[in-house]
């Protein structure tokens, strides 16, 4: 038996802010979207262009409150081809929320406080 990786999900709160976010923020762009025939939920699929690997963030009409993300101990990773210019970018947009500079890395968060670890893309 032989599984693959399809895609992580992150429940969003505002979907149009959160399509913005992970657009500026990381360059992922809508691959794919599914509402339901009531308008109840919709599912946005975003990709990198590169892998065929998909975050798809969902929406929940009847949710108002923000969700509990608990201790916030699971991330997502993304490897920066340029990470000095990433990081630049981050910080002006005020999404650093944690760095680790003698491992190299650093956290940003999303609009719903998912955090997402950028990592330098490895060289040789």
């Amino acid at each position: 038996m032989k599984f693959t990786f399809s895609h992580n999900n992150l429940n969003v709160l505002d979907l149009e802010k959160s399509l913005e976010f992970y657009k500026t923020a990381l360059g992922l762009a809508e691959t794919r979207r599914k509402t339901a025939a009531d308008g109840s939920f919709t599912l946005v699929f975003l990709g990198d262009g590169v892998t065929p690997h998909r975050l798809e963030l969902t929406w929940l009409r009847d949710r108002k409150e923000k969700y509990a993300l608990g201790d916030n101990e699971i991330h997502l990773a993304f490897t920066a081809a340029d990470y000095k210019a990433a990081h630049e970018l981050h910080k002006k947009m005020g999404c650093v929320c944690y760095e680790n500079e003698a491992m190299g890395i650093y956290f940003i968060e999303d609009p719903d406080g998912y955090w997402l670890e950028i990592l330098p893309e490895k060289k040789g």
